[in-house]
């Protein structure tokens, strides 16, 4: 991969990781909120557990982009970038142009979401 391409893709990753890092901070700050509102009636208590749930699963969700950036930031230094971790073979240019953080090729990723790579 060209520096210029590579180097693209890295602004992107940080970008995207700064987004999340500020909407990970809000979820737990809105998260917090949640806990200290007085819940009155069943249907309050509901509504904010619901609330804690939601905010916590999206919170989850982030953090695991986040990792998989992490990690692809980390490829990109060791010069790995670009190239299946099951495999081994290069990553289709429009897999990392839609998912930079991508850690598989089309094929490796479709075997894992059907149990069959780890």
């Amino acid at each position: 991969m060209d520096k210029k391409r590579l180097e693209n893709y890295r602004k992107r990753l940080l970008e995207r990781q700064q987004q999340l890092i500020d909407i990970v901070s809000k979820t737990e700050q809105d998260g917090r909120q949640a806990d200290e509102e007085p819940a009155q009636d069943l249907a309050d208590k509901a509504s904010n557990s619901y609330t804690k749930e939601f905010l916590f699963k999206k919170s989850s969700d982030d953090r695991f982009i986040l990792s998989l950036i992490q990690e692809a930031l980390q490829r990109m230094q060791d010069g790995e970038f670009g190239v299946c971790v099951a495999c081994g073979g290069e990553m289709q240019q429009k897999r990392i142009e839609a998912v930079p953080w991508a850690r598989h090729c089309i094929e490796c990723q479709e075997k894992q979401e059907q149990g069959l790579l780890q």
